[in-house]
């Protein structure tokens, strides 16, 4: 959860997180006993080495859950504050930092309020691009930050979607990431299917598909 995560669910359902902070990192060890406990302590002295202003364990199952809720909180607490495109990209996971300083400076490139939660363990990022309710100038922005963080990710070795899928707002970024004969390959298959394009009609299109179909 980034700093501006963190601002949102503190002022919907406080957790006592200093709001100076710039991220909150989880992590979750599923391994039981003694060597569940050697793990989780070793997780801690990474963060510490890392840098982390603070670090700490627990095997209080509801202290943990308040945690993990708290980031499941995340959505629902950047609606408050208003209109939120929701989408995710993914890179390596030693390129996180990298992406998530793209992030905040397309950000401010644009003069957009993008919040990011992730699942750091596989580099999956979740940027959410939050404008004013019926900003359209502000939304067309968003729409551009978000087509430079699909590049951006591809740029770091990553892909445009880990878990959302392409539709209709990352048919660019998906020419943009494959080759001109996976694309062709991905068509042909498409189109051996579904001969008179009336299978999701109008997304990325085939020889048979029309813009706007009957």
């Amino acid at each position: 959860m980034d700093r501006h995560v963190i601002a949102a669910v503190e002022a919907m359902t406080p957790m006592g997180v200093d709001a100076g902070v710039a991220a909150l990192l989880l992590a979750k060890v599923d391994d039981a006993g003694v060597e569940g406990d050697e793990t989780a302590q070793a997780v801690v002295t990474c963060f510490r080495q890392a840098g982390a202003t603070w670090a700490d364990l627990s095997n209080d199952p509801a202290e943990a859950e308040a945690l993990f809720a708290a980031r499941r909180l995340s959505h629902t607490a950047l609606e408050r504050l208003g209109t939120v495109l929701s989408e995710d990209v993914c890179v390596p996971k030693s390129s996180l930092p990298a992406m998530l300083v793209a992030v905040e400076s397309i950000a401010k490139k644009h003069d957009i309020l993008i919040a990011t939660v992730a699942h750091a363990g596989d580099g999956n990022l979740h940027p959410l691009l939050i404008t004013p309710p019926g900003d359209e100038p502000a939304q067309a922005r968003a729409q551009v930050a978000f087509a430079e963080l699909m590049t951006k990710a591809i740029a770091l070795g990553g892909t445009i979607t880990g878990e959302h899928g392409i539709g209709l707002l990352k048919r660019d970024g998906l020419l943009e990431e494959l080759s001109d004969p996976v694309v062709s390959m991905h068509r042909q298959i498409k189109n051996a299917l579904d001969p008179a394009g009336i299978l999701n009609p109008g997304k990325v299109l085939g020889p048979g598909e029309v813009d706007s179909p009957a």
